[in-house]
């Protein structure tokens, strides 16, 4: 009965009603009154049934749990009928989410008890702070149930939140990016976070005036003065798709760096349907003027690969040695890395070495030796990070000492890939230890000549991987993995705070690069670009090897 009700299909009608509780049409049972007000566009309203007559405890259950995923519609009105006693109005589905599979097993039922066994596939906390679980995570949730005056089954004891299937996930929550600063206010950083469709653009403003979750503050800034709310505590967009923030105390916001802070805030909001701009408040007087930052994953930039010993780019679709570059001859290249205009070159030499790439005006210069380096990765301050397996991670920079960064949470594991964001903030970690192999973002404290310190917290991403060798940023919140789910190892689509998709398989796969473009080199010369829903051969080329774009 579970997985029948779990499993059910939606019928989608754009922003009409349409049932979510059963597959047909209900013959019995009081009429509920749907709310069909078009709050943002594509938005589809769901109408669940309340319990009906005679209903056992397993159904009450079942038929609370499809209330709840419809609830967004009613304001759980519905879902909170199958409820007695206390729990009736103590239950809080805004507590957070368990993102569910399909709930196969019969449930477990007692006299009093009614107990579900779910495989859990995410949890999104009331934040919307969203983190993929494991492969096979499962839940037992137990729901207490008594019966009313009317000898009619009812839950008296349910965990606050939600259960909902993937699909109900999908269709009730879209992702968000909350824009923070970096130190030097140069850079919007996203930090990703899942919000209920209706009322998103709401959301949104609300937890970015509550600032950024644990995991970043220490290393980003805001211009979002302590104390400010929204007033009403809601954003309105008119019919031209004006969004209207107002935020008080007055005060407080006219003294606040406001083109910084309408930055934000606009980065914020106008991705949401609907929104064409955006008008913040101070009360009744319009602020104006907006900082111009940098943010996204950086212009596409042409990939650039060794072949027979030089470093060369795809130029107008025919590869060209890097203009300024000598040949690499003798130095057994390996996965050459740089900064964005290409001023700063670093690749590895042999697997020991880190040097800096050969130009006409200078030969290789050694920045690092150690073991088994791995592949390098240059930010925006124009330091190359690697890391030896067995000691962490390290910095180096021409005329600069290296540094050995910090990171509590990587002692005990070797590391076997790093790649900085663009914004130079955040860091993707692979690294393998007694609790198996995981890909993991950190933020990045540095002092104020940019020099990196230490690493924050870990958040971990593609936690449904169950294997990881490198990592690459391919839009500012999403990295690519070559790692293994399921069969062999693959191109892996790991959002920051998302679920995990896999790429179709590539034989022979070698190296990975990647931005707006993902390209991967095979261990027999073949260079291939991912292209709609396919790995495209890239005509013309053989001999390709460590692909690389900046970053």
């Amino acid at each position: 009965m579970i997985a029948r009700r779990l499993g059910r299909s939606a019928l989608l009608l754009g922003t009409v009603v349409v049932l979510a509780a059963c597959a047909a049409i209900p013959t019995a049972g009081p009429v509920e009154q749907g709310n069909a007000e078009v709050t943002e566009p594509s938005e589809i309203d769901v109408l669940a049934e309340g319990p009906q007559p005679g209903d056992t405890p397993t159904e009450i259950v079942d038929g609370f749990l499809a209330a709840g995923a419809a609830g967004y519609t009613d304001d759980f009105r519905t879902a909170r009928q199958y409820l007695a006693g206390e729990a009736k109005a103590t239950w809080n589905p805004s507590a957070g989410v368990v993102v569910s599979g399909p709930v196969e097993p019969a449930p477990t039922t007692t006299q009093t008890e009614v107990t579900i066994d779910v495989p859990v596939l995410a949890r999104v906390g009331a934040d919307g702070v969203y983190a993929e679980a494991p492969p096979d995570g499962r839940e037992s949730v137990t729901f207490g149930m008594v019966q009313n005056d009317a000898d009619e089954w009812r839950i008296a004891a349910t965990p606050d939140g939600l259960i909902l299937q993937q699909e109900d996930f999908a269709r009730s929550f879209r992702p968000a990016s909350l824009y923070f600063l970096s130190p030097d206010q140069k850079f919007l950083v996203p930090e990703e976070r899942w919000f209920p469709t209706k009322n998103l653009r709401t959301s949104i403003v609300r937890e970015l005036l509550d600032g950024p979750s644990a995991w970043l503050q220490d290393a980003v800034v805001t211009a979002v003065p302590d104390g400010v709310e929204l007033n009403p505590e809601a954003v309105l967009v008119d019919e031209e798709g004006v969004a209207v923030v107002r935020l008080e105390p007055a005060l407080a916001v006219t003294r606040a760096d406001r083109d910084l802070l309408i930055a934000q805030i606009d980065a914020s909001l106008r991705p949401v349907p609907g929104i064409s701009s955006v008008q913040v408040f101070a009360r009744d007087v319009p602020l104006e003027g907006s900082a111009t930052l940098e943010s996204g994953s950086g212009p596409p930039g042409t990939v650039e690969f060794v072949q027979e010993d030089r470093l060369v780019a795809i130029v107008d679709g025919e590869v060209e040695p890097v203009p300024g570059l000598d040949p690499l001859a003798g130095l057994d290249p390996r996965s050459p890395a740089r900064n964005e205009d290409g001023s700063v070159r670093v690749m590895l030499s042999g697997p020991s070495t880190l040097t800096t790439v050969p130009t006409t005006e200078a030969g290789p210069q050694e920045l690092l030796s150690g073991s088994n380096l791995v592949a390098p990765s240059v930010d925006r301050f124009d330091w190359a990070w690697t890391a030896q397996p067995s000691r962490g991670l390290v910095a180096a920079r021409v005329g600069a000492p290296t540094v050995q960064v910090s990171a509590d949470w990587l002692e005990g594991r070797a590391v076997r890939a790093v790649r900085v964001a663009r914004d130079g903030v955040r860091i993707a970690v692979v690294s393998a230890g007694a609790d198996g192999v995981q890909v993991d973002v950190a933020a990045i404290t540095r002092d104020e000549s940019g020099a990196p310190q230490r690493l924050g917290p870990p958040i971990r991403a593609g936690a449904s991987l169950v294997d990881a060798s490198a990592v690459v940023w391919s839009e500012e919140s999403t990295l690519a993995v070559v790692g293994r789910s399921v069969g062999n190892a693959a191109v892996h689509l790991v959002p920051v705070a998302g679920p995990t998709r896999a790429l179709p398989e590539v034989a022979n796969l070698a190296d990975l690069a990647g931005n707006s473009v993902i390209y991967v080199s095979t261990t027999d010369g073949e260079l291939r670009r991912f292209v709609g829903s396919t790995w495209a051969q890239v005509l013309g080329i053989a001999g390709a090897s460590y692909p690389s774009f900046p970053g």
